[in-house]
């Protein structure tokens, strides 16, 4: 081999290759540790509603290490969507020592039972929140059409001023609403669309009219359906007046 210097050219070009590769590292990873890209600078572009100065404060303190282009992203995303109220996190480096933090907060809908929250999404979540919401009850798995089905309602209702606060889904598939003035809708599992409109729009002709508080409407007859009202007196009973 020594007496071909074809061979020896070759040798002696790779490596000074390697040689050559080797300092570029050296002085990449010595690039990346310059002060210049740690980050200094972490900065919300979204608005937040729930999501606290000192819960962020504590994600970056915790998770936000390193610089520009050794930091976790991955970690640093994860860290944040831990978060009570956020639905998602989008985590963007900033040049030359910034990160810029998109956060998309739950939006609340409903409450789960007694247990949780539901999102807009139909997606159920924890968070502490005090403010008055509707209720959903049914059995888990459910959330995300409940969600729908509640949407509907509400719009519907809107119609006759009427607000669905609870809206419960049985284990038989049963629906049944009780509005913010005490009346409960009993809709059954089938038909519930048509049901609802059937009673949405004989209603100003109807039970409006009946100027007596109706408390329970069974919507699951095939042409029409009962009330209960609770402030008419009871009728006595033929029979037991011959009886006498």
């Amino acid at each position: 081999m020594w007496d071909k210097p074809e061979y020896l050219k070759r040798i002696a070009d790779a490596l000074f290759v390697l040689a050559l590769l080797g300092v570029l590292y050296a002085v990449l990873i010595y690039a990346l540790h310059q002060p210049i890209f740690n980050i200094r600078l972490v900065r919300i572009v979204t608005p937040i509603d729930h999501v606290t100065q000192s819960q962020i404060e504590e994600i970056i303190r915790r998770e936000v290490r390193g610089s520009l282009f050794t930091l976790n992203l991955i970690a640093v995303r994860s860290g944040f969507e831990k978060l009570p109220w956020v639905r998602r996190a989008d985590i963007r480096r900033q040049w030359p020592g910034g990160l810029e933090v998109a956060l998309i907060e739950h939006v609340p809908l409903a409450r789960w039972g007694k247990e949780a929250l539901v999102n807009v999404e139909g997606e159920i979540f924890n968070a502490a929140f005090d403010k008055d919401l509707p209720i959903f009850n049914g059995p888990s798995g459910t959330a995300k059409e409940m969600t729908i089905q509640f949407v509907h309602m509400q719009n519907s209702l809107a119609e006759i001023k009427k607000i669905p606060k609870e809206v419960s889904l049985s284990a038989r598939r049963a629906w049944q609403v009780r509005l913010q003035d005490g009346m409960t809708l009993d809709l059954g599992r089938d038909q519930l669309e048509e049901r609802l409109r059937r009673f949405v729009v004989t209603y100003p002709q109807t039970i409006a009219k009946m100027n007596r508080r109706v408390d329970r409407v069974d919507l699951r007859y095939a042409n029409g359906f009962a009330v209960r009202v609770p402030s008419l007196p009871v009728l006595d009973d033929p029979k037991e007046k011959r009886g006498t």
